[in-house]
């Protein structure tokens, strides 16, 4: 095993006395091509480029005497010490840090991060790093081959995002550009970047105590009461969520599909918007889908009140399901069995619907057993009480179905 491991970040600078003295010391460096070709690498030292880090933590391991790594901005950071310390190289290191890629990017734009999501994009994780940038206002997305700038843009399109790309930071050829997504796409990008991705009304001002998006944000519960939806009698406000979206079976909905930050969730037949914001609340993508115009207008507006990013697209289903981007969780809020065909077809991890009698309820189930879902139903009745007389003033009744893809086709 190696003597003394240093791992040694590099963000452009010179290096400081501290790496200046580890590295001269080396008797074994890894890096990438440009850190092996720096000044300060010992002649005699043994050089491993770094393609893959755990090959290269392997060769560590075996060495007897000095190792430096060095690695682009802060290798704590989305970086190599995490591999090096990984208990199957058995690795002790110490770390000198640079500063992050991250924070450089943010620095150039001039804006401050503490707001921000940081996702690292690679070909298995494209798309959930999208999904990330469709649900918040500000994201840092630290890119790879194959899942760059026009990548990016190309998986969101329909959503309107603006982009600040930020290549080779450090660089005597580092570059910034500011363009909108649809316009990434059309052009060739320069590796490494950093895309800061700024959506519609950013985060300003303090951003409190914790960094990236505060979970605890806005009134506590997953499923808001009705109320915050508005009321049919209210004059001129907007009308009352439908029987499918009262608070109870939402937050049933809710605990079956779980939404996640990364996760993209449909929300089909989106009534008042009243679920779709509520999943949105939870840091996950939402694309709310409605054929009927005040619907989709209703669903805009509790967005905005709320201050969550949806994308609303107005159509019939399940024809208009045809070119949407791949879901990972689906509420089928209208539509019945020939919509939740249309969606079982493209295989989300998990369906969730509910139907007012027990014969759309077998047939809803027959449709999702035929398409290779687990189905769960269960028989939902929920009485409203008037506490000061406790008497009763709503009963609502919907059998509520999930159904779960089974377990030999595994999620995406």
């Amino acid at each position: 095993m190696a003597d003394r491991v240093t791992v040694i970040g590099w963000d452009g600078s010179p290096l400081t006395a501290t790496a200046r003295s580890a590295l001269g010391a080396a008797t074994l460096v890894a890096g990438a091509a440009h850190h092996l070709a720096l000044p300060e690498v010992p002649p005699a030292a043994e050089r491993v480029r770094l393609g893959s880090v755990s090959l290269a933590a392997r060769r560590i391991a075996g060495h007897r005497g000095t190792a430096v790594v060095l690695a682009d901005g802060d290798p704590g950071f989305f970086g190599v010490v995490r591999t090096l310390r990984d208990p199957e190289f058995g690795l002790e290191v110490e770390v000198v840090p640079a500063v992050s890629p991250v924070a450089t990017a943010f620095a150039r734009a001039g804006m401050p991060w503490d707001d921000a999501q940081v996702v690292v994009a690679h070909r298995r994780t494209l798309r959930r790093a999208v999904n990330v940038c469709r649900a918040h206002a500000k994201v840092a997305v630290l890119t790879s081959p194959g899942a760059g700038p026009a990548e990016l843009g190309l998986l969101l399109a329909g959503v309107h995002r603006t982009f600040v790309i930020c290549e080779e930071l450090g660089t005597e050829r580092e570059k910034i550009t500011i363009l909108t997504s649809d316009k990434a796409a059309d052009r060739i990008w320069r590796n490494p970047n950093v895309v800061i991705v700024i959506g519609p009304a950013a985060p300003s001002g303090d951003s409190g105590w914790l960094a990236g998006r505060d979970p605890a944000a806005g009134p506590r519960g997953w499923a808001l009461p009705t109320e915050a939806y508005g009321h049919s009698s209210t004059a001129g406000g907007p009308p009352a969520p439908g029987d499918g979206e009262t608070e109870l079976l939402r937050a049933a909905q809710l605990a079956r599909l779980g939404p996640r930050v990364g996760d993209l969730v449909w929300d089909i037949g989106c009534g008042s918007g009243a679920f779709a914001t509520d999943a949105a609340r939870s840091g996950a993508a939402v694309i709310a889908v409605d054929r009927n115009v005040d619907a989709c207008a209703r669903t805009d507006f509790a967005a905005r009140r709320f201050g969550v990013q949806l994308q609303i697209v107005r159509g019939e289903a399940p024809h208009i399901l045809e070119d949407l981007p791949e879901p990972d969780v689906v509420r089928v809020g209208g539509g019945g069995a020939a919509v939740v065909s249309a969606v079982a077809d493209r295989r989300p991890q998990r369906i969730v619907t509910h139907a007012a009698t027990r014969d759309d309820a077998e047939l809803i189930g027959r449709v999702l057993t035929e398409h290779g879902y687990q189905v769960e139903c269960a028989l939902l009745q929920s009485v409203e009480l008037d506490t000061r007389a406790w008497t009763e003033t709503e009963r609502s009744v919907a059998f509520l179905l999930t159904g779960e893809l089974r377990r030999r086709e595994a999620p995406r």
